[in-house]
């Protein structure tokens, strides 16, 4: 008998039972290639606040309550919870079926000891566990934290990449340092053998991830469903080469477009340009910490002669407007928290007579004010050349410190006078969900040394965050949030230079690609 004589009858014998057979071999694996904006060097989400780790996270490890494309927190790993009448006991019930990437089980024990390793390293972290005062699991699938006095926000602060749940044994072999093994229980593994950093991130489907039944998938709210085998984030550094490569259908899709290929990707039909929904705050920082701008009079006379329309046209251009605001505060523009309080010292006329006024009346003494250049990034490269042009309006002597960004980056947190290497205005951005409230907004902290690079002092503000914290509804930390915007633009602990909304491209035949994080549960193709 020839083989495929052989083949079809034994085909013809097996019946039905080949047909499946015959099409899983035949299946072939889904693979999604991205480009991410920089390249993953840190893996620990809870030891860092690197927006590309935390994307990196949202693949990867599961949190107990997520938060959708309208910043709703919702449960997640959580079933269900009930609150006690005082609000002091949450019970968090675990979802069953709940599963590590190494096939071990979510226990109660793995979560608490996630939890407490998230409240010794993140502020609001660190926020939440100085208020509990017990972990505990009445039974195996059920949490129970119990506070000292009342946290409404306890479910907002177990939502994110820094409260990760991890395996217990995986927490104690790391001793308080950056875990090196990752394993999550997200719909995607990561492939550590793999990884080659500088060139390529690859996970894949984890097949025994069971997805919540109920709710709508929205950022990392509601049932998680995979459609994608494949995941690999392909690194290339230059964003031409990156365009090419999409254009060529050698990647599937680039987390970060220049307004220089809007016009030819746009004109492209294989292509789709998608807004990102929260926008980053590019800002300047002052060093509270050095003369002359300890004094909030200098920074008060800085803020007088700001206009966000000249640092925005001048980082991206005047020609797609869409992509970018002026007449932004400290929150995001869109978001719950973002108000106009204040703004009016941003938006009013710009007042060069009353800024020198206030320049003489700090008795600066006319030393040179030392700018930080990061001349390869282009948005702060213009913001740095925008307000070393505005200073020279304003007669103040400069000192402008050209470098790369790996070399400031290590510059900006030096808290020496000037003179000994230090600085006195710096440019940054707080990216994406760093805008969203005074518990992710690292630039309103008033901790002085320990607060974010350019050390500002101020109770009231820190005050304020506490209240917000403890505010019994939304409408309450709204208006705590305008009376924060209020004393930002009173003592100036930086300012805000505008928003910029990061602009991704898709092939087209890929579907339903949700632009938060990213994420890509719901990506699929056509």
């Amino acid at each position: 008998m020839q083989r495929r004589t052989f083949i079809a009858s034994a085909g013809a014998l097996a019946g039905l039972d080949l047909i499946p057979f015959a099409a899983c071999a035949q299946a072939k694996r889904t693979l999604f290639r991205w480009v991410p904006a920089n390249d993953l060097t840190l893996l620990d989400p809870t030891f860092t606040t690197a927006t590309i780790t935390a994307c990196h996270a949202m693949q990867v490890f599961d949190n107990l309550f997520g938060s959708d494309s309208s910043y709703t927190t919702k449960p997640q790993m959580v079933s269900e919870y009930s609150i006690d009448p005082a609000g002091l006991v949450w019970d968090l019930h675990l979802r069953p079926g709940l599963k590590f990437h190494d096939d071990s089980p979510v226990r109660t024990q793995d979560v608490i000891a996630s939890i407490k390793r998230y409240g010794k390293s993140n502020p609001l972290g660190q926020t939440f566990m100085g208020l509990v005062t017990e972990l505990s699991a009445p039974d195996p699938q059920t949490v129970r934290i119990t506070l000292s006095k009342p946290f409404p926000l306890v479910a907002y602060a177990l939502s994110g990449p820094a409260s990760s749940i991890m395996p217990e044994r995986i927490i104690s072999a790391s001793d308080g340092v950056a875990i090196k093994e990752i394993v999550g229980s997200d719909p995607f593994k990561f492939i550590a053998s793999k990884w080659v950093s500088g060139s390529q991130v690859v996970y894949e489907k984890f097949e025994a991830y069971v997805p919540r039944a109920d709710g709508q998938s929205s950022n990392t709210a509601g049932p998680k469903v995979a459609h994608i085998q494949d995941l690999k984030w392909q690194i290339i550094n230059d964003r031409a080469t990156a365009v090419a490569a999409l254009q060529n259908n050698e990647v599937d899709g680039i987390e970060t477009v220049d307004n220089d290929f809007i016009p030819v990707l746009s004109k492209d039909p294989s292509i789709r340009l998608i807004k990102g929904s929260v926008p980053s705050i590019p800002l300047m920082r002052f060093n509270h910490l050095q003369a002359p701008f300890n004094n909030v009079l200098m920074r008060r006379a800085i803020l007088a002669v700001v206009r966000q329309n000249d640092y925005m046209t001048a980082a991206n251009g005047a020609d797609f407007p869409e992509y970018w605001s002026d007449k932004v505060g400290v929150f995001a523009p869109g978001t719950p928290m973002a108000n106009d309080a204040g703004l009016e010292k941003l938006t009013g006329k710009r007042d060069f007579d009353l800024a020198r006024k206030l320049i003489k009346e700090s008795g600066h003494n006319g030393q040179a004010i030392v700018l930080l250049d990061p001349v390869d990034s282009p948005t702060h490269h213009a913001s740095a050349l925008i307000t070393a042009d505005l200073f020279k309006k304003l007669g103040l002597k400069i000192d402008v410190r050209s470098m790369d960004w790996g070399s400031y980056l290590q510059k900006r947190n030096n808290q020496d006078a000037p003179e000994a290497g230090g600085w006195n205005v710096a440019f940054t951005a707080m990216v994406g969900t760093s805008n969203l409230d005074p518990a992710s907004n690292l630039g309103i902290r008033g901790t002085g040394k320990q607060a974010w690079f350019g050390w500002p002092t101020n109770q009231k503000i820190e005050d304020l965050r506490t209240q917000w914290f403890y505010a019994k509804d939304l409408a309450e930390r709204q208006e705590l949030c305008r009376q924060i915007q209020l004393q930002v633009f009173e003592e100036v602990p930086y300012i805000p230079l505008g928003a910029i909304y990061n602009l991704m491209a898709v092939r087209k035949e890929w579907l339903d690609f949700q632009p938060e994080g990213p994420v890509f549960y719901t990506t699929h193709k056509a």
